[in-house]
């Protein structure tokens, strides 16, 4: 998938898949990550 140019919010769960992880995916895809964070969704 090509992001590039593209601004991504990155929202990652605890005992999921975390926002760092997300942000570091959509980065090597070419995006601008302009907010990452990873809740407890519970």
């Amino acid at each position: 998938m090509d992001l590039e140019g593209k601004k991504v919010i990155a929202v990652g769960e605890r005992d999921g898949i975390q926002g760092a992880a997300i942000s570091a995916v959509a980065r090597s895809a070419g995006a601008e990550v302009v907010l990452e964070m990873t809740h407890c969704f519970v």
